[in-house]
């Protein structure tokens, strides 16, 4: 373990040190301008506090715990290259995590908490539903307490209105959102001739109803011919057997299922799947996700198609690095979760407030506002017209480990998954209606 400790030490830094120098325009790498690249010494400034608020407990403890890995993994590199450089001089950042219960109006109070305490960086994703209204308060917040503004810093919620009708300057999506998300799946389906009937499965909130719209939109462009056979919600991290909605599945004689239920939805859902025998192909947003690969087991090979912006075999050494460096800070099986996109958010916030030379909410917001970030494998910039960060999006297939393209499996359950579809950044771009109102 020491050795490749200090392996993907060593390469880790090699990606720190090639990463582009930020800006809006497209940038060469540059270590020497980019305070955040290579080893240096401990930051001494008082600290940058960054305010997790997250289910931490209730149904949907685990992502909130995956949630929490990824960031201070993200936290703790910056800082051990040298935190973020101010005009005066280095600070470290700080992670403080606030549970919100998987509620809106506890995130509201947390929110409030934050605000006392002066944080001008509150993160949040794993809820579209909480994100709105977290930006709703910030808003307010920021128009009335013009000392004490803050920016959300969106990591997971995907509901496309959120960079569009009802962006926010005060809001950073780092994420795809749901319609750059199915478009990537539906390029997929629409090579998938096997597939002839599509049943609709997804929780009954703002994002779910989004998924759904956009599934219908997107195979009527790409593939008409299919018939939606199905077309239901559930209530969100309430449903504890899915053996009924199995069956409703197979009674309409649906070859796949599109979904973008996440966490124990997304889990028990495919754990029924397995337990009922359902042969249906499962099209998903979060399939490879927390406990997923091992709920579904060997009924998941061939069957369970997922999309995100990264994930451990999209291959490279630079990305291997990565990983390995992930996995020597977080080696238990069960903590095997690495999503590049939260690390890769605070990297970013912090080359931001490097470049505006200030931890000022609005002049971070404005040096975030076209930035591009390549840390050597993932390159990625920040559309300033809607906030939308643009990166790779990778979709890919289960399978079991040590099969073609698949060196990696996921959390030890000897499952992982091989990509069948790599996009550019240029080829995720899709149009924003946002009308951005700037302070």
């Amino acid at each position: 373990m020491a050795m490749w400790q200090r392996a993907a030490a060593a390469a880790l830094a090699t990606i720190w040190m090639a990463a582009a120098a930020y800006g809006a325009g497209t940038s060469a790498a540059n270590p020497a301008a980019n305070p955040s690249s290579g080893p240096a010494g401990k930051p001494g400034g008082a600290p940058i506090q960054l305010a997790l608020i997250e289910g931490m407990s209730g149904p949907f403890a685990n992502a909130g715990a995956a949630v929490e890995r990824n960031l201070r993994f993200g936290v703790e590199q910056v800082n051990a290259h040298g935190g973020v450089k101010l005009a005066d001089g280095a600070h470290p950042l700080e992670l403080v995590v606030l549970d919100s219960k998987g509620s809106t109006e506890e995130a509201l109070t947390q929110l409030r908490a934050a605000a006392d305490r002066h944080i001008g960086y509150v993160m949040q994703g794993n809820s579209s539903a909480v994100a709105a209204a977290l930006i709703g308060a910030i808003d307010k917040q920021n128009r009335r307490e013009p000392d004490n503004r803050a920016l959300l810093l969106n990591y997971s919620a995907d509901d496309p209105a959120l960079t569009n009708a009802d962006c926010s300057f005060w809001h950073f999506r780092f994420d795809a959102h749901a319609g750059m998300r199915m478009d990537a799946l539906a390029d997929v389906i629409q090579r998938d001739r096997s597939v002839k009937k599509v049943y609709l499965l997804n929780q009954d909130y703002s994002f779910g109803h989004d998924v759904s719209s956009l599934a219908r939109s997107a195979l009527a462009a790409k593939r008409p011919d299919i018939a939606v056979v199905g077309d239901e919600f559930h209530p969100i991290g309430r449903v504890k057997d899915f053996t009924p909605y199995i069956a409703k599945i197979r009674a309409s004689g649906a070859d796949a299922v599109i979904t973008g239920n996440w966490g124990n939805d997304l889990t028990l859902l495919v754990k029924a799947a397995r337990e009922q025998g359902l042969d249906t192909k499962f099209y998903t947003f979060y399939g490879n996700s927390l406990g997923a690969p091992a709920a579904l087991g060997d009924a998941g090979v061939g069957h369970v198609i997922a999309v995100a912006d990264w994930h451990p075999n999209a291959g490279g050494a630079a990305s291997d690095a990565w990983y390995a460096a992930f996995r020597t800070r977080f080696p238990t099986a069960q903590d095997d979760y690495p999503v590049l996109r939260m690390p890769l958010m605070i990297e970013t916030l912090a080359a931001a407030m490097s470049r505006a030379g200030s931890a000022d909410p609005t002049a971070v917001a404005r040096a975030l506002e076209g930035i591009r970030f390549d840390n050597g494998f993932h390159a990625s910039w920040m559309r300033p017209d809607d906030h939308q960060l643009i990166q790779p999006l990778y979709v890919m297939e289960m399978d079991k480990a040590g099969k073609p393209g698949v060196r990696f499996d996921n959390e030890g359950s000897g499952y992982g998954f091989r990509t069948v579809l790599a996009l550019p950044p240029e080829r995720t771009v899709l149009p924003s209606v946002c009308k951005m109102q700037r302070p």
